[in-house]
């Protein structure tokens, strides 16, 4: 199994017997919901859906896993994804095929989707590797040595000698507690020992990494060992062990 990441989504190629391109978390209609709170900005879906696109064409993938999270708003879905997820769910699969794992955010989703399309919530192993948004517990058929899951929009603070910190997008790299996670291991299909928690596609939607590991709030964050967990730049660039940034944060 080969990994690539491609850092202008952000968004990760895993290629097996297939290739796929993996996206997380793109948020659409989250404008609306922000309107809602009072922050009022214009939609960005067009800008969003066309860096999608040139993931798209840039991965040359046999297709695209959405890890959940497609649309934003809960509990129903707004004017605004009404109007405007035929459309952008219609150029993505002219363009690749698609298969989503629906997220906490999707409430609806499946009015804008075929059934074929749609994959359990609680994950499923695709050439070897488990996938699923990640707000749930994954399935114990998840017996595979990785998971790769979105649902925690990690964002790393790096920074330099005076003080100022750029967030950047990251993915955080961790060992599972299988047995607390309901994980059947077999001689066959050893339960999972990983998971890759992958950065949000969506420009504005982003969670400290440090706050995900000391205030977990899915089953995979609750359960991974935040003292061996690494952090990985969007590009790939490896940072070092989590523990690394605590002593950084406290300068």
């Amino acid at each position: 199994m080969k990994m690539e990441f491609l850092p202008d989504g952000p968004a990760l190629v895993v290629e097996g017997e297939q290739r796929l391109l993996v996206v997380a978390d793109l948020h659409f209609g989250i404008e609306a919901d922000l309107a809602a709170h009072g922050l009022h900005i214009r939609s960005h879906s067009a800008e969003r859906l066309e860096r999608l696109m040139r993931t798209i064409d840039a991965a040359k993938a046999d297709f695209l896993v959405l890890l959940g999270d497609v649309k934003h708003s809960i509990p129903s879905p707004t004017r605004q994804e009404y109007a405007e997820m035929p459309g952008i769910l219609g150029t993505i699969r002219n363009r690749i095929p698609i298969r989503v794992f629906p997220g906490n955010h999707d409430i609806g989703i499946e009015r804008f989707l075929d059934a074929a399309e749609i994959l359990p919530k609680e994950g499923a192993v695709i050439d070897g590797v488990g996938y699923l948004h990640g707000h749930m517990y994954p399935s114990p058929s998840l017996s595979c040595r990785l998971i790769i899951a979105g649902h925690h929009h990690p964002l790393v603070a790096l920074r330099d000698d005076v003080g100022c910190a750029l967030q950047a997008p990251a993915y955080l790299r961790a060992d599972l507690d299988t047995a607390a996670l309901g994980l059947v291991s077999t001689e066959d299909n050893p339960a999972p020992t990983c998971v890759l928690l992958m950065p949000a596609f969506n420009e504005i939607a982003g969670y400290d990494i440090l706050q995900i590991a000391h205030n977990p709030f899915s089953p995979l964050s609750r359960y991974m060992n935040a003292d061996k967990a690494e952090v990985i730049l969007a590009d790939g660039t490896y940072i070092g062990p989590l523990r690394s940034l605590v002593g950084d944060e406290r300068d």
